[in-house]
């Protein structure tokens, strides 16, 4: 029964109707996700008395693939990293293999994501260097590379290779400058010269039409690279230290991370569109250390990880406002010095693990691998967690992309289980430039090797033979051991007018003299034919001038033999 008075209070539910606008919920926000923890390795499979660079460079000084990790080192002259399989862990040997080619310390490496077995290095000496680790690891230190490019004049902070295209490398210098190269061919394709101060960071978008750069004038620039126009630009962080920016794949946006005005670390995304004001910008925490992201486009995750700190947050992207949400981190209390992330062709399905660093701890001595794993109870394989990934082949070749192609990545499952590597042999071959200085080095070795015999011959003698190369007087000593039988002769006879001299002596002497000149005849014969041609005709020709002065010197052979002969003579009537 209904109380009186109380009809005017009721409310009919079928005259409610549907908001216009969806309510915003406060509650927990469902995300499988919502659960990924990190996992450090155990000490077993750490890697352990790393001398670990100091460089206060912004740099990640880490590289992974798998089957390598490599890590910069501190060395007292010079740069160096080191290179070692994935599953050598445990505590470093003190003669390990490293790779010692720079002459000044290494800014940045990054492997070839398309050949497990390249590695790109930039230095402080202006170059950026490709080189080739054999299979198994190095065996003693590495110090003859691939490639060497030289077209930056200061040093070069940061290199990204493209994701889709072959041999294409990325080179940013503290000259103000990013260079596109052809690695294959050596030569820059091109240069993009708009940002008026030092670089921050690069990347690039899923199928490697655009390019995404910070620099140091706090704005953030969309470029398009195979010609170096600037296509949009705009205020990043209005913080003045280093900011970073990553493509979110192929959605058009950008996220990036920087410093505001008060020093508060955030992070905003942006449309690549319109890069006036940002779609969202957030702070994170009041912390020092530059914040670098990492994003993963499988499975929509950005994580967060400074220098300096020991905490990994991370992030879901979304396809509305707010963009991203915040999940969780993993804390830890040893600061990084810098991460490593390997690609997800290299993470272990059965474990669920979505993404893996290599930690380089900043107080200890350590290389840390922490695995960020999504709980799940089944050991299937988990389609929803990984779905086809980038493969370790180029969808397009340097010259299609150079023409102005763009395509995708080529997608391969990874529901075998196993781990993807490439098997490649060395893909650049040396130049005939290279081929040349080789040589050169080669020829120059050589002659330093060779020994110098000394020539004892007057100096009018020397001037009458005028030989025109240092490698005649001292590779072919025959025309001075002649001419030392002939002085001795002439000794021989102006003492025998002083002293006696026997007959046999004189007779010996003779014998030793003809078979000088026997030796003489022989050597004129032998002419050693290198394998290279033109070697070969410069050999040529030093032996014709030889065999021109031995000529004039055996001339008058007969008319020697005959005045000593009529000396022996003479010695004998006077004896």
């Amino acid at each position: 029964m209904i109380e009186k008075g109380t009809v005017g209070n009721m409310v009919d539910v079928r005259a409610c109707n549907k908001p216009l606008e969806r309510l915003t919920f406060r509650g927990v926000r469902s995300s499988k996700f919502r659960h990924v923890f990190g996992s450090p390795a155990k000490k077993d499979k750490c890697y352990e008395n790393i001398k670990i660079t100091k460089n206060a460079h912004d740099s990640h000084f880490c590289a992974v693939n798998p089957k390598f990790v490599a890590i910069v080192t501190e060395v007292a002259g010079g740069g160096a990293f080191l290179v070692l399989p994935i599953c050598k862990t445990g505590r470093l040997e003190f003669n390990a293999g490293r790779v010692t080619g720079h002459r000044g310390p290494v800014l940045d490496i990054k492997w070839n994501p398309f050949n497990d077995n390249i590695i790109a290095s930039c230095s402080d000496d202006c170059t950026v260097k490709l080189w080739y680790i054999p299979e198994g690891g190095l065996t003693s230190h590495l110090n003859e590379w691939l490639v060497d490019l030289r077209g930056h004049r200061r040093r070069v902070g940061h290199l990204e290779w493209h994701p889709t295209a072959e041999n294409i490398l990325l080179s940013a210098g503290f000259d103000h400058l990013v260079i596109v190269w052809d690695v294959g061919r050596e030569e820059a394709v091109s240069i993009v010269e708009g940002h008026p101060d030092v670089i921050y960071c690069m990347s690039f978008n899923l199928d490697g039409s655009l390019l995404a750069t910070t620099c140091k004038d706090k704005k953030l620039r969309i470029i398009e690279p195979r010609h170096g126009i600037i296509l949009s630009e705009g205020v990043c962080h209005q913080g003045t230290k280093a900011s970073k920016v990553a493509f979110l794949g192929d959605t058009g946006r950008l996220f990036t991370v920087g410093f505001s005005r008060h020093s508060d670390r955030q992070y905003a995304v942006w449309d690549q569109d319109h890069l006036e004001t940002p779609l969202s910008m957030e702070t994170i925490d009041s912390s020092s250390g530059v914040l670098f992201p990492y994003y993963d486009h499988d499975t929509k995750i950005i994580f967060l990880a400074g220098k300096g700190d020991g905490n990994v947050r991370y992030y879901e992207v979304v396809d509305r406002a707010p963009w991203v949400h915040y999940l969780n981190q993993f804390p830890s209390g040893s600061p990084q010095r810098g991460l490593g992330a390997m690609p997800k062709r290299g993470c272990d399905v059965s474990r669920c693990e979505i993404f893996r660093f290599y930690k380089l701890h900043a107080t200890k001595e350590v290389c840390e691998p922490i695995s960020m794993i999504v709980p799940r109870k089944s050991d299937q394989f988990q389609d929803d967690l990984f779905p086809d990934t980038a493969a370790p082949t180029p969808s397009l070749t340097a010259k299609e992309w150079i023409t102005g192609k763009n395509k995708g990545p080529i997608l391969i499952s990874l529901k075998t289980g196993v781990l993807v590597k490439t098997h490649k042999p060395i893909a650049m071959k040396p130049t005939e430039s290279q081929t040349q200085q080789r040589n050169l080095s080669k020829a120059k070795f050589a002659f330093l090797s060779t020994e110098t015999v000394p020539d004892y011959r007057p100096v009018e003698m020397r001037q009458m033979m005028a030989p025109t190369d240092k490698s005649q007087k001292t590779s072919c000593n025959q025309n001075t051991k002649f001419y030392q039988i002939q002085q001795m002769w002439g000794g021989l006879a102006d003492k025998g007018n002083d002293d006696d001299v026997s007959s046999n002596e004189m007779d010996s002497t003779l014998r030793i003299k003809r078979r000088a000149v026997q030796s003489l005849d022989r050597a004129m014969d032998i002419v050693e034919l290198p394998n290279d041609l033109i070697e070969w005709r410069m050999l040529y020709n030093k032996q014709s001038e030889e065999i021109r002065t031995l000529k004039g010197l055996l001339a008058g052979k007969e008319r020697i033999i005959q005045e000593l002969e009529e000396q022996i003579c003479k010695l004998k009537a006077n004896a």
